[in-house]
């Protein structure tokens, strides 16, 4: 190719679907990672595809969680002890983010970037020939009862302010017309019939990845240990074989992201949530959809290979070992609203480091102290939902036309800092 040569790094589905877009508008595209394409965190989520989720993890009133974050192993976003003075200062952000006037703030930036998510994995998987990994069938959520439902109430009305369709469901019988085969003791549902999963979301991955290749990229696994300046811009990364030259990079590192940024004197209070699955292949349990308790808002997903029950929010580090009590709660998430599945053949459990902001706001766009380096990364637990129309965001940014988006809000500069002397 004859376009100018760009630098991914990261070949997760963030940076796979932007050296696509890349690649497909003309650039020579090259990613480096030290893992296989889509083999992190984007090989084990639940599979959603969830274009309405604007509303930010951190909401008004978020305060009062603190103390149960910090004691409560069993709740849905945990802190162990041993790492909560290290996580102090995200957490400091994160509280702050919950004011409503920046709630409105984030909640209307998610809204423009994922928008058309549906429609942007769509284009990406026709041109690649496989379509049947997505399903538009919706997914479903379950409280069980109004008073369970009215703690996320504000959530909810959030999203519906920005387009989300909902469409309640009163009564088990309502629910079970839906799911046959759900048992579990909820009353309430809410059915979201415009949003979507992917059936396989190791496999879409690599579907893209090899895209970027037919589309002339090239994608080399080889770990990145720094990015490489002179003259004051970014002009590379170095690996162990040497240096990577390029006239643009695009950091789309996941959660190792900010250690990369460190040395440019850029700081970034980038945190791993670090997620877990179960995968069930014989569960002897049907699902059009994924279904969500609302509990501790687990992913109950139909796949490919079989049942995926995927969720909680732990911190804790990119070395700290999993924590297999976290998988095992994924299961009594299933009991409650399948006590008859089938849980003997479990295999295993997966962890992966979702990179989490404590915004909800991904970084995404150029550094403006750093010419020549763009970033992609912190999406959280909307990356498969972001990847598609982040790739096409920053692809029109680097090489044109200009998108429509206004990229500020998602700007690496909101969290204040400078290029280092």
């Amino acid at each position: 190719m004859s376009g100018p040569r760009i630098l991914v790094i990261g070949a997760g589905i963030v940076g796979l679907c932007t050296a696509w877009h890349l690649a497909r508008a003309g650039a020579s595209v090259t990613v480096l990672d030290g893992e296989a394409p889509g083999s992190g965190a984007s090989s084990g989520n639940a599979g959603a595809i969830s274009a309405g989720s604007v509303a930010p993890l951190a909401m008004p009133g978020v305060l009062k969680q603190v103390p149960g974050m910090l004691l409560d192993p069993a709740g849905a976003l945990h802190i162990p002890p041993r790492y909560a003075l290290r996580a102090a200062p995200w957490l400091l952000c994160f509280v702050a983010a919950a004011r409503p006037a920046r709630v409105a703030g984030i909640a209307e930036a998610l809204s423009g970037l994922l928008a058309h998510a549906m429609e942007q994995h769509r284009q990406i998987l026709a041109e690649e020939g496989a379509l049947d990994l997505i399903r538009e069938t919706g997914q479903l959520y379950l409280y069980r009862d109004r008073a369970h439902y009215a703690k996320d109430a504000g959530g909810w009305a959030l999203r519906q302010r920005h387009g989300l369709r909902i469409e309640f469901l009163d009564g088990r019988e309502a629910i079970r017309e839906l799911e046959p085969d759900i048992r579990g003791d909820y009353e309430l549902g809410l059915f979201l019939p415009e949003q979507g999963s992917s059936v396989n979301p190791l496999r879409q991955a690599q579907v893209v990845a090899r895209g970027v290749e037919r589309l002339g990229g090239t994608i080399r696994q080889e770990a990145v240990r720094a990015l490489v300046t002179e003259d004051g811009r970014v002009t590379g990364a170095a690996t162990a074989s040497g240096q990577v030259a390029a006239d643009q990079v695009v950091l789309a590192a996941g959660a190792w992201s900010a250690r990369l940024l460190a040395p440019l004197g850029i700081r970034v209070p980038l945190e791993t949530q670090r997620g877990y699955h179960v995968m069930l292949p014989e569960a002897g349990v049907t699902l059009r959809r994924p279904v969500v308790p609302a509990d501790r808002k687990a992913f109950i997903s139909p796949m490919e290979d079989g049942l995926r029950v995927a969720g909680t929010v732990e911190f804790g580090g990119l070395e700290a070992p999993p924590t297999p009590r976290r998988a095992e709660l994924l299961l009594e998430d299933l009991r409650r609203a399948f006590p008859q599945a089938r849980t003997e053949g479990a295999r295993g459990f997966w962890m992966g480091h979702r990179p989490c902001l404590p915004d909800s706001l991904p970084v995404i766009g150029p550094v403006r102290a750093w010419p020549g380096l763009w970033c992609a990364f912190g999406h959280g637990h909307l990356g498969l939902t972001g990847s598609a129309p982040t790739g096409a965001l920053l692809a029109r940014a680097m090489l044109g036309p200009a998108p429509n988006l206004d990229l500020t809000p998602f700007a690496v500069e909101r969290f204040g800092q400078s290029r280092s002397p």
